[in-house]
């Protein structure tokens, strides 16, 4: 992914407690309620007055997604490359000014514990993530500096995300290109003290306001997870397959960088087997007279084989949901309570062929 940076933030203030997006002043916008308002969307407007309408803007022009809950966490010094490098699923020991990449934290036995996205700029690793995370993120990487020569600090930057058309930009820390399986995105990073002016800018340029639920609509469909919303405890990365990078894809997981925690897990289902779970599109009946809500059990018959995770509603589908669910389920009759749900098979993901590991168990057994 290409990124383009043009200066770096100094400014470290955090993100007041009950963060409000000065957005959130803008003609329409309104905040998410009820079963709606879940993880990471607090504090920044869920639509602005028509968000089924709002979302063809990305089709028609550049919607301008106010995601500025999320915060960016600042490492930099001459051991930043190694010390990230150490502890993040992705390999950046080596990276160039503008790289930019997903990357996971893992638990030793594999399981994710934070999601960000990567960005360098003139040696600068920033890292945002969900303000869920944000916390325990930045509290794990300041206990594990240790003797090396880096520091950590929330960077005082707010995330700006345009779907659809490219318009011209305004200042910003960062700007990226992010590879994702939905409509042309670009992320901008501008200082908090700046967000307004960054966006007046924008909207000069021809970008219109789009809510979150727009934007979500389109991470669903790309089969983006949200942490604490889409993950559980248990989710191991191959659940998301497209998180791990493979050829030119860098994903979020490099499967041949040196040792971090969780390498074994990652490895061995790689060459081994595959996850029980995998993450999926579903769509639910659009008749039922409530949608169901993020953490129900999805069921074949009497038996639980998933866990549902963001639920919207979207201008051609209607609602659609994301859900981890048991690979051995994927051709079952599927329901959640009496909300009947239908596996989008076109987005499953393609078999790979047979593992190099058990290739070589079966060639060992004679098989």
């Amino acid at each position: 992914m290409a990124n383009e940076q043009i200066e770096v933030a100094n400014n470290t203030d955090q993100i007041p407690a009950g963060y409000k997006s000065p957005l959130l002043s803008r003609s329409g916008a309104a905040e998410a309620q009820g079963a709606a308002a879940q993880a990471g969307t607090e504090g920044v407007a869920w639509h602005y007055g028509s968000p089924l309408v709002e979302q063809r803007i990305f089709e028609t022009g550049t919607g301008l997604v106010d995601r500025s809950n999320r915060k960016v966490i600042k490492v930099e010094g001459p051991d930043a490359p190694t010390f990230l490098n150490n502890i993040l699923s992705q390999k950046v020991d080596s990276v160039e000014n503008g790289f930019t990449a997903g990357a996971l934290d893992l638990d030793a036995q594999g399981r994710i514990q934070h999601t960000m996205q990567v960005t360098v700029v003139d040696g600068v690793f920033y890292l945002d993530t969900s303000a869920a995370e944000f916390d325990t993120l930045i509290g794990f990487l300041t206990k594990m500096i240790f003797w090396s020569e880096v520091t950590v600090q929330e960077a005082d930057l707010a995330i700006i995300t345009l779907l659809g058309q490219e318009i011209a930009l305004p200042d910003a820390v960062f700007a990226r290109r992010v590879d994702w399986n939905g409509p042309s995105r670009i992320d901008v990073a501008i200082r908090r003290e700046n967000l307004e002016e960054g966006v007046d800018k924008l909207l000069e340029a021809g970008a219109k306001l789009t809510g979150l639920m727009a934007y979500t609509a389109e991470r669903v469909k790309a089969l983006e997870p949200a942490a604490g919303v889409d993950l559980d405890d248990k989710t191991i990365p191959h659940e998301i397959p497209h998180w791990i990078g493979r050829g030119e894809h860098l994903g979020a997981v490099h499967l041949t960088k040196g040792c971090y925690r969780g390498q074994e897990t990652v490895a061995r289902v790689d060459n081994l087997g595959r996850s029980p779970r995998v993450l999926v599109l579903l769509h639910l009946d659009g008749s039922a007279p409530l949608d169901p809500v993020t953490g129900a059990e999805i069921k074949a018959g009497a038996r639980t084989v998933g866990r549902l995770g963001t639920v919207v509603h979207d201008a051609d589908y209607g609602p659609i949901a994301l859900g981890l669910v048991k690979r051995s389920a994927l051709d079952k009759e599927l329901h959640i309570d009496d909300v009947s749900v239908n596996v989008d098979r076109d987005l499953l993901p393609a078999e790979e062929s047979e593992q190099r590991g058990r290739a070589a168990i079966n060639k060992l057994k004679g098989l």
